[in-house]
């Protein structure tokens, strides 16, 4: 009794298994009258929810990144270094040989003006050398005083001599002895040869004090040369003068100055530029330790290049060398060019050597452009052709995309070019 009621439970859930699965995978529009009698729920795919769960949903386009192609000014610049020099240095060295120094009136940093003393040199010995040339043009000219004294009594004599031998040879010899004649005539020549001698004593006095003269310009000159003087008005870079030393004109110079105070950065520039400089061109230059660039200007360019480095030399002159100093490391970026162009994210460009790749998107859909690239600034590169101002791109040009692809754009938050 008991295995035949678990035979009819067993069949009849299987009765009843086999009616749910036709139940459930019938079709929709097709009735089945004992279940629906029965007012049997609504089978689970004919459900609204389950028919609208097995409709195919559109799928959105992929979101993208974009920025606006803008106008803007675009610099190219070239990054230079070098060290800072003087842009002229005037080496102050003694004229004067054997000389100790006695005075110091100069430092390094001073601003000297031209003429302005720097140091002193022993001048002792010049003194007593200058006493003696005043002592001995004394002598000249108490010599000279003396010869036009002397002049002027042989000239009276000679006039006496002269009108006494006249009046003799006048009077003839039926008055005068010839012998008397004869003697006066010789008075009248020695006077002559005395107003000679006088005139001749003259001459040598004079000419001593002339040469005493000369002396004393030279001794005045080397004395006004123991005075070092700055022979340009500029900066004090180095003081190499030492009390007590021996002054040396060809040793190392007392003073080392900088004319008007005008510094240079001498820049080092690869060979391939060195053609694109030009004097006058603006720079601005950082220094060691300054808060703030520092402009400047190019000065000249060099026409040799180094043959092992393959570089060249650019003078940079400072506008403000307040706080510059030689032989201190230096860099900066000249202003070669400056113009208006088109302006992209440099992220937004597949580059290719000087050209590149970008993604213009119009109307939901991607193009591939082929761009000339010009001036790189910052994070920003200029499109010489290619792109026109207004167009949009995608801001970091994906790999995934292809030409034609339909997108969504996301506008970034700066634009491109800003």
């Amino acid at each position: 009794m008991g295995r035949f009621l678990l035979t009819l439970i067993v069949l009849a859930g299987l009765a009843g298994g086999g009616l749910y699965w036709q139940w459930t995978q019938r079709p929709c529009e097709a009735a089945w009258a004992p279940l629906d009698k029965l007012h049997a729920p609504p089978r689970p795919k004919c459900a609204p929810e389950a028919a609208k769960a097995e409709t195919p949903r559109e799928i959105e386009p992929p979101a993208v990144t974009v920025a606006t192609a803008q106008t803007r000014r675009f610099t190219d610049r070239l990054f230079v270094s070098g060290t800072l020099v003087a842009r002229e240095e005037v080496l102050v060295a003694p004229k004067i040989a054997d000389l100790t120094i006695t005075e110091i009136d100069a430092e390094n940093g001073d601003h000297v003006v031209k003429g302005q003393l720097l140091a002193k040199l022993d001048r002792s010995q010049l003194d007593a050398m200058a006493a003696q040339n005043d002592a001995a043009a004394a002598r000249a000219d108490a010599a000279i005083a003396q010869a036009k004294s002397m002049i002027a009594q042989a000239d009276t004599q000679m006039d006496f001599a002269s009108s006494e031998f006249d009046r003799a040879k006048k009077l003839g010899s039926g008055i005068m002895s010839t012998s008397t004649v004869e003697q006066r005539e010789t008075n009248m020549k020695s006077m002559q040869a005395a107003l000679a001698a006088s005139r001749n004593a003259l001459s040598v006095a004079q000419a001593d004090r002339l040469s005493r003269t000369a002396e004393r310009q030279e001794l005045n000159v080397r004395i006004a040369r123991t005075e070092v003087r700055a022979p340009v008005a500029g900066v004090v870079s180095r003081r190499s003068a030492k009390l007590g030393a021996l002054a040396a004109p060809g040793g190392e110079p007392l003073f080392r100055i900088v004319a008007d105070g005008a510094i240079d950065l001498d820049a080092e520039v690869p060979e391939q530029w060195l053609p694109r400089l030009k004097a006058g061109m603006a720079a601005t230059l950082t220094l060691p330790g300054v808060e703030g660039p520092v402009s400047g200007a190019v000065r000249l360019v060099d026409q040799e290049i180094d043959k092992a480095a393959r570089v060249g030399k650019a003078r940079i002159a400072l506008s403000d060398v307040t706080h510059a100093r030689l032989g201190a490391f230096a860099s900066g970026e000249v202003d070669l060019a400056s113009r208006d162009g088109v302006g992209a994210p440099s992220t937004a460009v597949n580059r290719e050597g000087d050209a590149g790749v970008v993604l213009v998107v119009s109307d939901g859909k991607v193009d591939a452009r082929k761009v000339t690239l010009g001036i790189v600034e910052g994070e920003t590169i200029e499109l010489l052709s290619g792109v026109k101002p207004g167009e949009t791109l995608v801001a970091r040009a994906a790999s995934f995309l292809r030409p034609g692809d339909r997108v969504r754009p996301m506008p970034m938050l700066v634009g491109a070019g800003g």
